[in-house]
């Protein structure tokens, strides 16, 4: 589980892994449909795909491929929403991903960008890797501004999961210097 940030902190975050009991307080991502409208899949209903979002993340957890941790204001113990490093295949190379999901009603506060250079700054001070990627949809402009606050910049585009992304990377090197 060495990609996890379990127990880490950012000024107002705590890292934690993710718990079944966080089910609840995540169903109400998947019952806003601006949380899933930048990204084109089959899905069925809220319950359903928080039940394969947990299933995935915790399948991650015990493969050892990284995972989404819960993200806690640090105040208020309040649930924030997700964010991890993640190992990916894309174009048939493996990556490491920085995630984020944040719930609706917390957007537009700064957690996913505080979130992600905590992830990146980890990654790299970790070495677990010499460069870092963010998948992000064509359409998903807020996320494209967490990835470019994140120092990232549009690497390539292609067609991940049948969505057509931007790929965002930073490397190391790029990170050293800064």
């Amino acid at each position: 589980m060495k990609y996890l940030l379990d127990q880490e902190e950012t000024d107002r975050l705590q890292f934690r892994l993710m718990q079944p009991s966080d089910f609840e307080l995540w169903l109400p991502f998947y019952e806003d449909p601006k949380s899933t409208m930048h990204w084109k899949a089959d899905y069925t209903s809220p319950v359903a795909e928080c039940e394969k979002w947990y299933a995935k993340q915790f399948k991650r957890y015990e493969n050892d491929k990284g995972g989404m941790n819960a993200l806690l204001d640090k105040r208020s113990g309040e649930f924030i929403g997700h964010c991890g490093l993640l190992l990916q295949e894309v174009d048939g190379t493996g990556e490491l991903e920085i995630g984020y999901a944040i719930l609706p009603k917390h957007w537009g506060k700064g957690y996913a960008t505080e979130a992600a250079i905590k992830c990146k700054d980890h990654a790299f001070q970790n070495r677990f890797s010499d460069s870092l990627i963010s998948i992000i949809s064509l359409s998903n402009t807020p996320s494209e501004k967490v990835a470019l606050k994140n120092g990232m910049t549009i690497d390539s585009s292609t067609v991940y999961h049948d969505n057509k992304v931007n790929i965002f990377r930073i490397n190391r090197e790029d990170w050293m210097v800064k």
